[in-house]
């Protein structure tokens, strides 16, 4: 028995040094790449660079045969692991300042340095982070072991919320331009349900957002105060994909935090750090926080909690519709102690009466207030919400993330049943299959990225049940089994629709289905067993180990600056990037100035003679960069890009006459393109929507005065003559 024991050791020492040396060895190529090309001192080293990278390889051997001898020779180790332990108890309570200090570092430095810049390659950022989880580890740990098992995770859960919160905030700033393909326009979005008079407008007019009212109210809450900065907006956005999920986890763990709350803290980080792998719009995860509280709480608190959620969550997404009830139930079923029969009818009965009234919340609730709003004035201030969101993706010259939602409804053919609507949401836009798999919009495809984000809890969720620590019977299996098969093939149907599958945010609801099944297990023995290491098997710990790294890879490459545009010259050298404009630097304050003034001297020459179109950059509006200038609500990008989608030819029909006639005097875009892709393009099916149906027919009526191109603005006046604009 002492020989297997052995022997097991010596392969778990065995498969950590293969993967260590494997990371090693990667860092040091990614150092290479950086200090090559930098002189011609040797080769394409130069002096100083070469230096730093023989220094850095020699750590990495260095470093590999200190892990061998460790790990293979413990015993070689043992005076100076005594050595530290005993510095580290001398240390009192500076120890948890340098703690706090080694987990703020490589934020600062990835995110808040020109270095960060450089050293954005993934298995460096990999190394600098095993060193940081490493000192965190000895620097916690307790008595006389030198590292712990549970203090290794809180430090992996620690290090990896850093990143992620880090990654959530990167785009707050003051720069007044668009910081991807819909991000200013959509704090335009935002801005309207508390802050139309921002607007040049009439006040008896409606200015409609083709937006959810659950997004519209959380994004827009800023605006209920005067005098918001675009920086303070694009603070609180950042906070929308913070927040929420925290809330989120500390009402689904709170029974944590009445036994140990350093425990009930590290749950909250992990919700937040799983979740995140979708990312998950804040109304559904708000709408997920009320079911918690409303878990195994008294019914007269459970019940307004339940409606709540659910109608929260359907104002916010129709196909949300349900959710709130199906997690109510699982939650209220599945955690039940079915003793005897006393107890399990009044888990039945609870589980029932949640349920349903969770689905009233989003299914009849919101027909019933829409039946009485008829039946009142209408309050102009306030654009109704449309029956769903709306498609964001990228064009053919800025990159970014699609956000694929159902195509709102057009107002000819609104459907008056539930089942015409599901209907119609599936069919008015293409289904395109091929991104389920490895594509050029999404690397690893749908169904790759959802396995790696969640087969490693389902893994350890499957051992819980098989080893009896967490026990089910055969119908709480089954409430929990095909909810979360439903929820999965509904997101796989929206994350195949065309302006889609560029990230994971469509399995939103299969996403925080999991995570409540993991809640469960957590609650009914996961909590106890995980404290006792010695008892967890060696591959369900590199499953956990696994859970956390997956959800934290992302943030980890995700951290960077976008303010040292100044220093783009020795920065292109480092990170071997195509030119000054790939690194996407924030443009210098001076060029700033100067398309801000450019743009409001041909507002103001254009607006004397037409209506002004802010196609894009609504934002200027929003934040007073550009004023003085009657606001046009139609044709907003997004809103184009849908009804592209679409195909809705009865749209762009009204679209067109207007670019006939000439009705603006001025139109500020993006800079318009027509070049046609396929799908070895990253979101090729879009952008051809996008030329076909809205950029040839604006470049046919109208033609480009000035292109900033750093800034990302064209400005477009009528064409003087127009031979044929044929219809697409």
């Amino acid at each position: 028995m002492k020989k297997i024991v052995e022997n097991k050791k010596l392969f778990q020492g065995l498969a950590a040094l293969l993967v260590a040396g494997f990371l090693l060895y990667r860092a040091s190529a990614d150092f290479y790449a950086i200090a090559w090309g930098t002189g011609t001192w040797q080769g394409e080293f130069s002096r100083a660079w070469a230096f730093l990278y023989y220094s850095f390889t020699v750590f990495c051997v260095l470093a590999f045969f200190l892990l061998a001898l460790f790990l293979l020779a413990p015993q070689f180790f043992t005076p100076f692991a005594k050595r530290i332990i005993a510095t580290r108890q001398k240390m009192g309570g500076f120890r948890w300042l340098l703690w706090l200090a080694v987990l703020i570092a490589p934020v600062w430095f990835f995110q808040y340095t020109a270095w960060g810049l450089v050293f954005q390659k993934l298995y460096l950022r990999i190394l600098i982070w095993v060193v940081a989880v490493s000192l965190l580890t000895i620097l916690s740990s307790r008595r006389d072991q030198l590292a712990g098992w549970v203090e290794f995770l809180a430090a992996l859960v620690f290090t990896a919320s850093a990143f992620s919160i880090a990654a959530s905030l990167k785009y707050v700033s003051g720069y007044p331009f668009s910081m991807g393909w819909s991000e200013g326009n959509r704090l335009w979005d935002y801005s309207v349900l508390f802050g139309r008079e921002l607007y040049n407008y009439p006040p008896n007019k409606n200015i409609p957002v083709l937006l959810d009212f659950g997004r519209r109210f959380v994004g827009g809450l800023p605006f209920l105060f005067s005098g918001v900065t675009i920086t303070l907006a694009r603070l609180w956005v950042g906070l929308t994909i913070i927040i929420p999920y925290l809330l989120l986890g500390a009402a689904l763990f709170r029974a944590s935090f009445r036994t140990h709350k350093v425990s009930w803290l590290l749950l909250t980080l992990w919700t937040f750090l799983f979740l995140k792998q979708g990312p998950i719009h804040p109304p559904l995860v708000l709408s997920a926080a009320l079911v918690a509280l409303a878990w195994r709480a008294p019914l007269w608190y459970a019940i307004p909690l339940v409606v709540g959620a659910g109608y929260f969550a359907e104002s916010s997404r129709f196909t949300w519709i349900f959710a709130s009830g199906i997690w109510i139930v699982m939650l209220e079923f599945a955690s039940a102690a079915f003793v005897d029969s006393k107890s399990a009818s009044l888990a039945w009965k609870r589980s029932l009466i949640l349920g349903a009234l969770g689905i009233f919340g989003g299914f009849v609730l919101p027909n019933m207030i829409g039946s009485a709003g008829a039946l009142l004035p209408q309050q102009s201030f306030i654009s109704p919400p449309p029956a769903a969101a709306l498609v964001v993706v990228n064009t053919p010259t800025v990159t970014a993330t699609a956000t694929a939602q159902p195509a709102p409804l057009s107002a000819a053919k609104t459907p008056v049943t539930f089942f015409d609507q599901v209907v119609e949401v599936i069919t008015i836009q293409p289904l395109l299959w091929y991104r389920l798999l490895p594509n050029s919009t999404y690397d690893n495809g749908i169904l790759i990225s959802l396995l790696l984000a969640v087969l490693p809890l389902l893994i350890i969720l499957a051992y819980l049940s098989a080893a009896k620590i967490w026990q089910l019977n055969l119908l709480q299996k089954i409430s929990l089994v095909i909810p979360l098969l439903a929820f999965f093939v509904v997101g796989l149907v929206a994350s195949a629709k065309i302006g889609g599958g560029g990230d994971l945010h469509n399995m939103d609801m299969f996403l925080i289905g999991t995570l409540f099944a993991g809640a469960l297990a957590w609650q009914r023995g996961g909590s106890d067993w995980i404290q006792r290491g010695q008892a967890i098997p060696f591959f369900i710990k590199i499953v956990m180990v696994a859970l956390l790294v997956n959800s934290s890879i992302a943030p980890l490459l995700e951290m960077r600056s976008f303010r040292f545009g100044e220093d783009s010259a020795w920065l292109k050298t480092l990170t071997d990037a195509k030119s000054e404009d790939a690194m996407e630097m924030l443009p210098p304050q001076s060029e700033i100035d100067s398309a801000l003034q450019t743009i409001q001297q041909e507002v103001d020459k254009a607006k004397l003679e037409g209506e002004v179109l802010f196609m894009d950059q609504r934002q200027l509006l929003t934040f007073g960069y550009i004023h003085d200038v009657p606001f046009v609500p139609e044709y907003e990008k997004k809103v184009l890009m849908n009804q592209a989608l679409s195909a809705d030819a009865a749209y762009f029909h009204k679209l067109y006459a207007d670019l006939a006639v000439q009705r603006f005097s001025l139109i500020i875009s993006e800079p318009l393109h027509t070049p046609l892709q396929d799908s070895s393009f990253q979101f090729g099916e879009e952008n051809n929507a996008w030329v076909k149906w809205v950029a040839r027919p604006i470049l046919c009526h109208y033609e480009s005065i000035v292109t900033m191109k750093n800034v990302r603005v064209e400005l477009l006046v009528p064409r003087k003559n127009i031979e044929s604009c044929p219809l697409p």
